[in-house]
Formats: C-alpha cells, structure tokens, sequence
C-alpha cells in the first residue's frame, strides 16, 4: 500500500518527467523493502548501501524521497521494520549534516499527527513519533540545534501520556538525551520545559529516574537551591522523603514483576545515598523497615537484588552492616522456604551477583567480609549457602587464607549470638533450649568440615600447598586427636575446643577426611613445578611439589601426633601390637623410598600407597585391618625377595609348596580391602593388582573368580558383610536422623569417600513394596497362630459368646480392664514378631545388596587382569566363569544392581577378553584341553534357551578357535604379495585339529537347521565363516545340503544366506580355485534348482522370505558364472525361474520382484512393461444420489412403462422447449432411474443383505455408512 501511494506521489510531484523513479532505478527502491524486513543483518546491509548510494549521486530529489520513505517507514505495522527504519533515518541524517534537523521533526508531527490520525491506527502513530525521535537522536546532531532538543522532548513528554502503548520509553528516551545535551542547552532550553517532570519526580519511578540522571550530568545547574524551590528539599534522600521514596520503590518492584531484574532508579538512588552520605538512613529506612515490612513477593525481591548489586559499592564497615541486617534475614528464610519445587528462587541470582563481585573485587577485605558474611546467615546453627558454594574459587588467596583461619576458629568455638540466626515457624514450635543449641553447633560444625572439604576439593580454587596441608591436618587432627597441652611442633594444639566434639561429629570428621584423602589423591601437581616438565608429559596426580605423595605427609604427621602422648591424646588409642604395625608400615614404606630412588616403578608406587592408605586407615579400624597390615608387609617383603634373591628358588621349593604363594596372599589382602567401603581403596587397590598382574598365578586368580560365583565362598561373603554393616551403622544413623532437618545442600557434601551409602539407602526405598508383598503371603500363617492366642485370652475372660449364653450380656468393668491388658500385651508382642522378622528380612537384603556392591569392586581386578594380561594363558580360565555369571545373570529376575553387574561382566568378556587384538599365542600343551574347551562350550549353547546367551557362548568357542589357531608365521608375512593373500597363507590354522573343529561346528550346523526352536542363529555362522575360511569351506557342503533338507522354509532361507556369504568371501574362493570352485558352482545350481521346485503356491511371508534368499544367492551365481565363464548348465535354472510367476503372485514392485527381475535379466528376459489405460469415464462413473433418496430395495414397485413409450416421451419432451415444469422433473426422474438401472448389478446385488440387516451391527460399519453416505449426498448436492 505504502509503496503505490509513493509511486502516485513522486509521479504526481514531477509530471514532466518521463519515468519516475519506479521505473527509473529499481535497486534504489529495493532498500526501503529491505529495511522492512525481519532479518537485522539485512537491514544493516540495506542502511550502508543506501546511504553510500545517495553519497554517489548525489540527487536532491532522490534525498527528499529518502527521506519521505524513512519517516512514512517509522510507523510501520510491522515492529520489526520501525527499528530499520529510525536507525537508516538516523545515519542519513548523521552523513547530510546540511539537512536541517527542524524540517524532519517537522515531516514526523505532520505525518504521525496524533490529533488528525483514526484510533485504529492510534499505536503506529505513537510509535512514529517515539522512533523519530530516536532517529533524531542517533544522528548525534541534537547538541547543535537547541530548539530541536527542545521539541523532541516536548514531544515525548506528549507521548508519555500513552502507557497503555509505550509504557516507560519515552522517558528513557528523554534520559538518554540528557546524557548527551551540554550542560548549557540543558539549563536554557530544556530546564523549564522539564520543571513540571522534575517537580513531580516522587509520582512515578521513571520520574525520579528522570531527575537522578539530570543529577548526575548536571550538577552545577541542579544545586541544592533549585532542588529546593522544585521539590521543597535540597536532599532528594531525607527523613521527609523517605516515605515518598519507599512508594515509589514498590511502584518499581512491580513494575518488573515479570521481568525479574532489578529496575534502574533503585541503583541510582542508593548510589546518591552514598554521594549524599545518607545510605544508613536510606538503606534502614526505605529498604529494611520500609520495603520488607511488605509480605514477601516482588518488594523482598528487590530489596535482595538491591543488596547483591550494592556489594561493590560499599566500604568494609557498611558490607558488614548489611550483611548482618534485616535484609540478609529474610533472604535467608526466603532460601530456606524456597525449597520446594514449585516455589520461586533468587537464590541463583544473589550466587551470580556475588560471584561477578568477587571476580571484580580485588580487595581482601571486602572478599572476606561478604564471604563471612553469607556464611554467618544460619538456619538453627545451619548456614543457608551450600557448603559447596563455587564463588570462593573467586577468592584471593590471602582472602581465602584468612576465610579458612574463620571457619577453623567458628568450628572451635562456635559462638552462635555473633552469627545471623533463624528459625522458621516450626523449628520455633518445637525450640527445646539447651538441646537446640546443642544441635545448631553440631549443625554449624558439620557445615564447616563440608566446607573446608569442598575448598580442597574444588581445582579451580586459587589454593597453594601449605593451605591444602594446613586444611587436611586440621581435618585428621580433631578426626583421631585431642589436644591436652599446647605445644609448638603441633599448631593444632593451640586450639581449645569451647563445646566438645561429640560421636556424630567425629564420624562426620573421619569420613570427611577420607573423602579429603581422594581429593588429594586427585590432586594435579602445582603449575610451577610442571613448568620444567616437558610439554608432552601429563601432570602428576596426587603429589606435591617436590614429588612426594600428599598422603606421605599426612603419615609423617599422623607419627608426629604419635609421639608426643603428653601433647595431645588420641580418640581410639593403639594397643601396642597396632602400634607395632604402625611402625612396621613406615619401615617398609622407608624401604620402597630407597629402592624407588634407585629406579622408580608403578609397582613401588603402588605398594607405598597400599602402605599408608592401609596406615591411615587403622585409625579407623584397627582391629579389621591389623592382620591386613601383617600380611601385607609380609607379601611386599616376599615379593622383594624373589626379586633379589632368584638363585635360592630351588631350595626353598619344598618350603613354598606349603606356603602359599605371595600374590595369592596378596590378592586375598585386596579382595579384603576391597569389602571396605571406601573409593580410595578401590582405586589404590586397582593401581595395586595392575602393578602385580604379571606375578598372579593360577591359585590367586581362582580366588577372584570364586568371588564372583554365587555358590561358592558364601560363607565368607556373608562375613565380609557383617564387618561392612559394622563400619557403616554410624553413617546411616546420622543420615536417617538428619535428613529432614537439613537442606538439600548438605547431601552434596557428606560421605564422600562412601560410594555404598547411597546405594544402600535408594534400595531401601525401592525394597518397600517388595517387604509388603512378603508380609502379606506370610499373612495366613501369622493368623493361624494368632487367631489361637487371640481365642485363648477371650475364653479367659468369658467374653467369647455361646449358644447357652446371651448375646446382649455385657462384661463388667474390672473384667473388661482385664481383657484390654490381655489383648494389648498380646498385640504388642504379635506387633514385636512381625517387626522382628520385618528387620530380619531388611538385614538380608542389605547382605545380598553389599555383597552385589563387592563381586562389582571385584570386577574391577578381573577387567584389569585382562587388560594388562591378555597375552597369558591365565585369561583363558576367565572364560568359563565369565560364561556362567552371565548365564545365571539373563536368567534370574534382576534388579539395578544386578543387571549393572552382568552389563559390566558381558563387556569385560565379549569387548575387552574376545575382541582384543592381543591374546595368547603359546598355548603349549594345552591344545587337548582347548578342544575339549570348545567341545564343551559348543554343546552347551545347543542347549540353551535364550539366544543371548548363546552369541556369547559362541563368541568363546570363535576366541578358542583364535588361540588354536595362534599367530601366523612371520616368513608368510613377508613374502605376501601385494595383491592379496596367498593361498597357503589362508590355509594355516596353527595348533587347531581343523578335522575336530570342523565336526563340532558341523553339529552345530546341523541342530540350528534341524530344530525348529534353536538359540543360534545364522550370524553367528556367519561371523565364522568371515573368521576362520578354512572352517567355512569344511561346512560348506553341509550349509548346501540345509537348502533342501532344512526343518522349516525358514531354516532353508538361511542356509542360502550362509552360502552367499561363504561364496561372496574372497578367502573361500582363492581357497576353492579352479576345479573345486566349478563343482561348487554346479552343486549350489543343483540345490537352488530343487528348492525353488518345491516352492508351494501359498503366499505366506515365510515363503516369499525364502524366495528372496533363493534369488539373492542365484543371483551373485549366475552373475559370476557368467563373468569367469565357468562350464555351469544354468538352463534348469532359468526354467525353474521362468515358471515361478505361476506359482507366487508377483506386485507390481517390491524386494521379491525387483529381485526376481534382477536375476531373469541376466538371463536376457527383461521385466515386460505395462502399458497405462485409461479406464472408460461412462464405466467408471457410480452414481450419486440426491439427498433424501431411498435406496431401490426400499422403494416401492411402480409399474414400469414400455421402453418404446418411455424414449418417445423423452423425445416429445425434448422437442417441446416451452415444456412446464412438471414435465421436466419427471424427464429428470426418468434419466436417474435410467442410470441406476444402467449400473444393474451394483444395486441389486446388495439389496437382500440390507433387507436381513439386524440391531447387532457393529459401531464400525455405522460409521463406515454414514461416511458413504454422507460422501454421496455431497454428491448430489453438487
């Protein structure tokens, strides 16, 4: 629309012209359309380019239209085009300086009048006006043209009568005018244009907003005189004012209710409290005592973005005024409250805020202030932020190291009236004092070591060694220690505990110490000592500086505290045979050091960390671990002695034969350690084994794999259970206890060492259905019994009702009271019974769930043997056991665990044990035993019923056969032509007894063709023959045979596939060349031809299967007959395939078809085409009934007239053109039963079945009527 009527203007401006500018220059026209559209980069493309043409040719009257078009452009119904338009406006006329600001305002208030314009188009117009004021704008041209400045802002204060439309944008707009006028123009032109606005400043937010920024740019104008005689104040912030301040402030807060930010005359005001050093006045006045005295809602949550974005702006002393004020409190019942799901959190916002703070801040002063801060906000002693709070990797380290110093002296002595505490209104209720105060230092303490932890923990803290040391030391001290005296090796001493640590937090302590340990475990070497590393080489876990593991030093500490009894006292003290161990532990890791600086080895390293992490962990244990710790120390001395002394083997050979060997003493040590539940040791001890793998002997990997059997060993699995119960009781105490008090926070932090835990307490919650439904099917059993008790103390009583007495006599008092107590003591002790046996069967099922969780841990050795071990012929035990852990996994009904358990047992044997490229190469003599191996894997999969199980028994016998076979020579290597495989080279099977092998799987053939219901499968065959094409031409004649004589049509489909496969290999046909590949060819020919002779006529999916593998096999053979030109009668072939179109009915296309056609052209007989016809028009035609019509079955017979009448009265008719009307309905009668009676057969035919119709008709047919019916109606409407 708009384009026409400028296309009518510009011709009826200049009539002399002969073309106007339409058809004058069409690009100059296409950038107004391209400044409209959606796309900003378009329209960025569409300024530049309009405004370097309009520099080249500089045409008058192409300006003037340029100008015409940009300000008709500014109210645009389309929103996306405004902005295009105000912006290509604004570098117009930021480029023609010459052009008079005056004449465009003038252009934009006449074209977007809002006086002369309709009310429908009443928002354009609005708009109009606002974006050419914009454009005027970001011409940056309004500084030089006063009188422009002033008009613009007249005009938008014109405009910000329209909220409705606009909302606040023209006084943003006016703002940011005001940022760019001097100071000059602003106090002779616009100051009295501007005084009613600024007077007016407390009525609404962007009012005020208006005059803090005339404030900010011109303070020299805006003296406290004029502020005076405009608001009756020369403060904006005083005691009178605050109550305006305060409405305004909420006017704002719901302003940006949806928005959720923070409105800017809210920053800007208290950056003038600051300026006029009123903030204490403003900040208890108008936010804490103002805002907050709201319910909570938007005014709460300005007044906590309010506070995140003032933490910049404040001194020490007035953050640590704000963070202890009302405002932080009500922050903190908001977190507190917010924890439900559906409730709204700012939580994240004030994470963000202080976070940019911190990164922003260099002050440590400041840092720590707001980091003590947030971590004095408690909730009954608990702090409100997670203890896991990522803004302290923000901190700089001198920050951080007195942050530290604050929570280590909080935990010592919490003093609770320093910290900013609540309660909500139900921990209020149930306030006890003294236990309250109790419980909130516990709370506080447990917060405090999850904190600490979480500092080490995290790697992105900016952290050095010595607090890492300074953290852990501390940790482990008030873990294990106590301090009786001060002393001043032992700085950890000088710590006096006001409140005494209690069992709970102790426990809390020792497992955060050794989730503390595995973080240090993990711990990358510091960035200046990996400096002269070379580049390539992976930074060092787990050590510091000099090279020393961090665990190392926590042991020397640990010996420190030992021996200084007179300075420090220890919670569980060492008998004298422990401490012996202790002793001995840091000999024997003294040793390894001297042997490690002679040549370091993974084996040393590993050893001295299954040294001290075992030290460490006596501490916790001691009795469990003691005899660990002696046979560990006796395995690494025995281990160090083979090494050292190989000459002494013959004559200690009797002395070994009734010791065991050391790595199987040293297996069982980790297969113990590994019933601990802790990660650490998981990992240490996985190092361990990995290090000991080429020294495991057949007894010591025995040992692992009846682990893994559930029949064996269950007496001992039970044992290792009962310990784990023992050393986990006080954990799952204190989680069950403290888990609805805490908030979701402190789960992220505790037991972090402790990976069972948490498994143990999903599966509780998932067993409880599972122990309803035992209780109930036990029911019976328990009312038998307890029907008779119950019998017995009525009958006691005489309450028991009987044929000689009276149902309506009631029992007196005294004899009433002594049934209750009989009955009560016999429910208590029923209750007491089915509670017994309810923790009983919670007992069981946490043994079965630990010893689940330890075969897992056991896997882990398994999986590393394999890996580092897969040359040996030790692997080829693993395959056996393997086998049946997945077995009795697929057959039992799971749950999670167990199916993670036979996931990881399946990947360790078909992905790292059958499919690894390394694998044992010397079998030696053992090839008797691998056949009868194989011999007995073959068997047993025949018998199985699942088929999943069975692939994997199939992959063993393939990895058997493999390590028959061995590796082929190296002299065949070398003189292997370019070209391919030689032909000897193909034949060579190693130590495999090719005639054996060959029959096992020819049995296996066999069965799978024979047996209707088999678990194997043609892949497995196939997956063979690709393996092992030796095997493959042995068992070709017997897949040949199975094209014919296979059990079902199924079985015989399949045997064409494994032929294919086998034909298609180019191993089998180098192995098969020259005569023998011929005769294969006539005998594949033979049996294709006789199977697709007993194809039967049926058109089942089966058959048609068969057929498809029948023609995909014939196919690839006549195709390579034809190619090698081999002596093969193909004419039976072709006969039988020329009579297959009788017996199964061909599409049009499809797989069978295409197939089909695909082999006959081979032949020469190509597939025929059909010629389209177009069906007749008169026989396709059905005819349509009027609406209301009857069917004819419904009609009733009228006598027929001759046909010879009927044609001459239709051809009267025809000749009489001024016939009435009733003549012509009865022609038009006449033709519609002329046409159905033409349709004959489709009328009558169904007329009998719709007379017989009854009420049972189904729903489906009605509604199928109804369509028809409906269809032929619209029929003869038309």
């Amino acid at each position: 629309m708009s384009v026409n009527m400028v296309e009518l203007s510009v011709k009826a401006a200049e009539p002399i012209r002969t073309a106007g500018i339409l058809q004058q220059n069409r690009v100059f026209l296409d950038f107004f359309w391209d400044l409209a559209k959606p796309d900003q980069e378009v329209r960025l493309k569409a300024i530049e380019d309009l405004i370097q043409y309009l520099k080249t040719n500089n045409k008058a009257d192409e300006l003037e239209y340029t100008f015409k078009r940009l300000v008709d452009g500014l109210g645009h119904t389309r929103e996306a085009a405004r902005p295009g338009f105000s912006l290509a406006l604004g570098q117009v006329l930021s480029s023609f300086e010459d052009v008079p600001l005056q004449n465009i305002l003038n252009r934009i208030k006449d074209k977007h009048n809002l006086q002369a314009v309709k009310k429908k188009l009443l928002r354009n117009a609005l708009f109009g006006n606002l974006f050419g004021v914009l454009a005027l704008h970001q011409s940056s041209r309004l500084s030089k043209e006063p009188q422009v400045v002033l008009g613009c802002v007249q005009l938008l204060q014109s405009l910000s009568q329209h909220r409705q439309h606009l909302k606040d944008l023209p006084t943003k707009t006016m703002m940011d005018i005001l940022t760019e006028i001097p100071e000059e123009v602003f106090e002779e032109v616009l100051l009295s244009a501007l005084q009613t606005d600024l007077a007016s400043a407390f009525r609404t937010p962007e009012q005020l907003q208006l005059l803090l920024v005339a404030l900010q740019r011109f303070p020299q104008t805006l003296k406290p005189k004029k502020l005076k005689k405009l608001l009756g104040s020369s403060t904006i912030i005083n005691a009178d004012n605050i109550p305006k301040l305060t409405e305004v402030l909420k006017m704002a807060a719901l302003s940006v209710k949806k928005e959720r930010v923070l409105p800017a005359v809210v920053l800007d005001l208290l950056k003038l409290s600051l300026k006029e050093d009123s903030f204490q006045l403003f900040w208890n006045n108008a936010i804490v005592n103002g805002m907050l005295k709201e319910q909570p809602g938007p005014t709460h949550y300005l007044s906590f973005r309010l506070l995140g974005s003032a933490l910049p702006l404040l001194s020490v002393a007035q953050l640590k005024e704000v963070l202890s004020g009302g405002v932080m409190m009500h922050y903190g019942e908001h977190v507190v409250s917010a924890q439900k799901p559906d409730r709204f959190k700012l939580a994240p916002e004030m994470d963000s805020y202080v976070s940019d703070f911190l990164q922003g801040c260099q002050d440590p002063d400041k840092q720590l202030a707001v980091m003590v801060g947030f971590s004095s906000l408690t909730n009954q002693g608990y702090p409100v932020v997670p203890s896991v709070w990522r803004v302290v990797q923000h901190l700089q380290p001198a920050a951080l190291r007195r942050y530290v110093e604050w929570l280590k002296k909080t935990f010592l002595q919490p003093r609770l009236d320093e910290l900013l505490d609540f309660s909500t209104r139900k921990q209020k209720d149930n306030q006890e004092g003294r236990e309250q105060k109790e419980n909130s230092v516990l709370r506080l303490r447990k917060w405090i070591i999850a904190r600490l932890s979480s500092i080490i923990d995290n790697h992105q803290v900016k952290r050095q060694e010595d607090l890492i040391m300074d953290v852990a030391r501390f940790v482990f001290f008030h873990a294990f220690f106590s301090a009786k005296k001060a002393s001043a090796d032992i700085p950890e001493t000088g710590g006096k505990l006001s409140v005494p640590l209690d069992d709970k937090t102790r426990g809390v302590l020792v497992n955060s110490f050794f989730g503390l340990l595995l973080s240090m475990h993990h711990l990358p070497q510091s960035e200046e000592s990996a400096e002269g590393a070379p580049a390539n080489q992976k930074r060092a876990l787990g050590v510091t500086a000099d090279g020393t593991m961090w665990i190392y030093h926590l042991v020397q500490y640990a010996q420190v505290l030992l021996n200084q009894p007179k300075h420090v006292q220890s919670s569980q003290p060492f008998s004298p045979e422990q401490r012996q161990a202790w002793d001995s532990m840091l000999e024997s890791v003294a040793n390894l050091n001297k042997k490690a600086k002679k040549g370091p080895t993974a084996e040393n390293t590993a050893f001295q960390q299954l040294f001290l992490l075992v030290g460490m962990h006596l501490f916790k244990a001691p009795e469990e671990l003691l005899d660990i710790m002696k046979d560990l120390q006796s395995c690494v001395d025995k281990a160090q002695e083979k090494k050292t002394k190989k000459k002494k083997k013959k004559k200690q050979a009797t002395e070994q034969e009734e010791e065991p060997e050391w790595v199987e003493v040293m297996v069982d040590i980790l297969l113990s350690l590994l019933s601990q539940p802790s990660r650490h040791i998981r990992q240490v001890c996985k190092a361990v084994f990995s290090s000991i793998c080429p020294h495991v002997t057949a007894a010591a990997l025995t040992a692992i794999l009846d682990v893994l059997d559930p029949e064996k060993d269950e007496e001992d699995c039970a044992v290792v259970v009962t310990d784990d119960n023992k050393t986990q009781k006080k954990p799952d105490e204190e989680d069950e206890e403290e888990h609805d008090e805490e908030m979701e926070e402190d789960d992220e932090s505790d037991g972090l060492d402790d990976d069972s835990d948490e498994d143990e307490d999903d599966d509780e919650e998932d067993d409880e259905p599972m122990e309803e439904e035992e209780e109930e099917l036990e029911a019976e059993e328990v009312d038998q019994n307890f029907r008779l008790e119950l019998m017995k103390v009525l009958q006691q009583q005489n309450a028991l009702a009987t044929e000689e007495d009276g149902s309506d006599e009631d029992l007196d008092d005294e004899a009433m009271m002594k049934l209750d107590k009989g009955m009560a003591a016999l429910f208590s002790e029923q209750k007491k019974k089915t509670q017994a046996k309810r923790d009983e069967k919670t007992k069981l099922h946490k043994e079965k769930t630990l010893v689940r969780d330890f075969r897992i841990k056991v896997l882990d050795l398994v999986e590393v043997f394999v890996a580092r071990q897969a040359g040996s012929p030790l692997v080829l035990g693993l395959v056996e056991p393997l086998l049946t852990i997945i077995d009795r996994g697929m057959s039992s009904d799971s749950d999670q665990q167990e199916q993670d358990f036979l996931r990881r047992a399946a990947d360790i044997f078909r992905n790292q044990l059958c499919r690894s490229k390394v694998y044992c190469r010397t079998v030696g003599d053992r090839q008797g035993e691998l056949h009868d191996l194989l011999d007995k894997l073959m068997t047993t999969s025949q018998k199985l019923s699942d088929s999943s199980v069975c692939l994997y028994y199939f992959s063993a016998s393939l990895y058997v056969v493999k390590v028959l076979r061995g590796a082929p020579p190296a002299e065949s290597k070398e003189e292997q032509p370019a070209d391919g495989a030689a032909p000897h080279d193909l034949s060579f099977m190693g130590g495999v007894d090719v005639d054996r092998v060959s029959s096992v799987f020819k049995e296996a053939l066999s069965s799978f063709m024979s047996r209707r219901k088999s678990p194997l499968s043609a892949q497995m065959f196939t997956d063979l023959f690709n393996r092992f094409p030796v095997l493959c031409v042995n068992l070709l004649d017997a897949a040949l045979q199975h094209i014919t004589s296979g059990v079902r049509v199924h079985q015989q489909g399949q045997a064409c596939v494994l032929v294919l496969r086998a034909m298609q290999s180019r191993e089998v046909q180098q192995l098969l060349s020259g005569a023998p590949w011929t005769q294969l060819c006539v005998k594949v020919t033979g049996q294709l031809t006789t199977s697709l002779q007993q194809v039967p006529q049926a058109d089942s999916k089966v058959v048609k299967e068969k057929v498809v593998k029948s023609l995909e096999l014939a196919q690839f053979l006549v195709k390579h007959v034809q190619q090698q030109k081999l002596s093969v009668d193909l004419e039976p072939l072709q006969k039988v395939l020329q009579s297959l179109t009788g017996v199964i009915t061909f599409k049009k296309t499809g797989k069978l078809e295409d197939t089909y056609w695909a082999v006959m052209k081979l032949f020469g007989v190509m597939k025929p085409k059909v010629e389209k016809t177009k069906p007749d028009k008169e026989e396709q035609q059905v005819p349509k009934k009027k609406k209301g019509f009857l069917p004819e079955t419904k009609k009733r017979k009228k006598r027929m007239k001759p046909d010879s009448e009927a044609a001459g009265d239709s051809s009267a008719s025809a000749d009489k053109p001024g016939a009435d009307e009733g003549q012509a309905k009865k022609k038009h009668d006449k033709k519609t039963k002329q046409k159905r009676l033409a349709d004959g057969a489709a009328a009558s035919q169904p007329s009998p079945a719709k007379k017989g119709k009854t009420h049972s008709e189904s729903k489906a047919a009605k509604k199928k009527k109804k369509k028809k019916k409906q269809k032929k109606e619209g029929g003869g409407k038309l």
